[in-house]
């Protein structure tokens, strides 16, 4: 086995653990008060986080997150004096509607990258307009 096959195992395996922990605290209905307390963790340890993964610039958010865990390949655009990304695939959300599980993006996501994106640019807006989990792709709306 090359490594490549063996980043990509692990990578499956680190969706499937997430989506399994999504599924446990739905059936024991703390999901919504853990991710909320995620969320709030999340947007104060952003900065650190981005520093932790090597990023530097928002866009990398995106960028780097796509590198190292393989989940979704985002795609980026310029727009409106910002950008948006978007992707139409999503290991984890994928994973987790097989298992039945409650949707997965806000607490292992879309509240990390929030959180790294306004970590390294606290004035950044950040709009989710669509998810993968109730749409056909995921995409994110950044400006200033």
């Amino acid at each position: 086995m090359n490594s490549e096959e063996k980043v990509r195992i692990l990578q499956l395996a680190y969706a499937g653990a997430l989506a399994d922990a999504v599924l446990r605290m739905g059936r024991d209905g703390i999901l919504p008060k853990v991710t909320q307390e995620k969320r709030t963790e999340q947007m104060r340890t952003g900065k650190a986080k981005a520093e932790q993964f090597g990023i530097s610039r928002p866009e990398e958010v995106f960028s780097r997150l796509t590198e190292i865990f393989g989940c979704a390949t985002w795609e980026m655009k310029t727009e409106n004096g910002g950008f948006s990304a978007e992707t139409k695939s999503c290991k984890l959300c994928a994973i987790a509607k097989r298992m039945g599980a409650p949707g997965p993006c806000d607490m292992y996501c879309l509240d990390p990258m929030e959180g790294m994106v306004k970590g390294l640019a606290p004035d950044m807006k950040f709009s989710v307009t669509e998810t993968l989990w109730d749409g056909l792709k995921c995409r994110v709306e950044l400006g200033r």
